[in-house]
């Protein structure tokens, strides 16, 4: 027996040599090197996000330059005359100023009401079983494939019977109605993944579900509700159809409306449209980055989910 197992000894370790062997060299590329594949992956990098990031900083860059320099045969990066003027015309012409504050204020509050509504309805899929629970939620998910340009008809005729039109809370209400699926959907994976024995632990303490969700459920959905909050706002800050079609009186336009303003029948104000865009562009950019923590977990964990 000893022999036996003497003899065994050196073929099991050459086994495992050849099998360390091959899990180190399945790590490799077989065409490059691991240096050179890794030069390749920075180098493709760096070209995508070159490609990505360039419109918006030659956007910066005319946003900066007079009108005559934006149609030189020779166009540049850097302006030659750089000059703040076509910020001041963007904000003190067209009542743009008016129209931001429009959008902020209709971005913020459709943030408010999804994150509140989605939660209480993802709370209730995750955690409580009723009649119809599966149908009810699956027809939220179908709405997902609805066109939104197909419902623009059916939400004119809504908001024109409740009186809506040319109201900044009707956006509100379609934005708010249009961000619930998706988040219902994110929020309710979030939910069921949190253990039940903290439910549980939290409950016996004489916690209510409103409690529960509030003190338990949304501190630990952090990053979840980020992703939330950032699409929600991205949508509600950039939509135009909906804004366009429900709203004509010039006190109640949103941003992208007043854009539209700078583009006339015969000229357009080339400057203080892209001083306006970099206007529209900021907050969005302010956004993602004050929530950048919470928003990459939530979308990697999300997509895991």
């Amino acid at each position: 027996m000893s022999g036996l197992q003497l003899g065994a000894e050196p073929k099991t370790a050459r086994a495992s040599r050849r099998a360390r062997r091959r899990d180190e060299g399945s790590h490799e590329p077989s065409l490059f090197g691991v240096r050179t594949w890794t030069k390749t992956r920075l180098a493709l990098a760096c070209l995508f996000a070159a490609v990505a990031v360039f419109p918006l900083l030659y956007m910066v860059s005319l946003s900066f330059q007079p009108t005559n320099d934006i149609f030189t045969t020779h166009p540049t990066l850097i302006p030659s005359h750089p000059t703040t003027s076509n910020y001041v015309q963007a904000w003190t012409e067209n009542d743009f100023s008016r129209f931001f504050f429009n959008s902020m204020g209709v971005a913020l509050l459709t943030v408010v009401v999804t994150v509140v509504f989605a939660s209480l309805a993802a709370f209730a899929f995750a955690r409580y079983e009723f009649p119809c629970k599966e149908l009810i939620f699956y027809l939220f998910l179908a709405a997902l494939a609805v066109p939104s340009v197909d419902l623009i008809i059916p939400q004119y005729i809504l908001m024109a019977r409740l009186h809506l039109t040319n109201s900044l809370p009707g956006l509100v209400l379609i934005y708010t109605s249009e961000n619930l699926p998706f988040s219902i959907f994110l929020l309710r994976g979030f939910f069921e993944a949190i253990p039940k024995e903290l439910e549980e632990s939290f409950r016996l303490e004489g916690a209510r579900s409103l409690r529960v969700l509030t003190g338990l459920i949304a501190p630990l959905s952090v990053p979840a509700l980020a992703v939330v909050a950032v699409f929600t706002f991205n949508f509600a800050w950039e939509e135009f159809v909906v804004a366009s079609t429900l709203i004509d009186k010039s006190t109640r336009l949103t941003l992208p409306i007043g854009l539209n303003s700078f583009i006339g029948e015969h000229t357009t104000s080339w400057g203080p449209l892209f001083a306006g865009s970099m206007f529209a562009t900021i907050p969005s950019i302010l956004v993602y980055v004050i929530s950048q923590r919470w928003f990459k977990r939530g979308v990697s964990v999300g997509g895991i989910r």
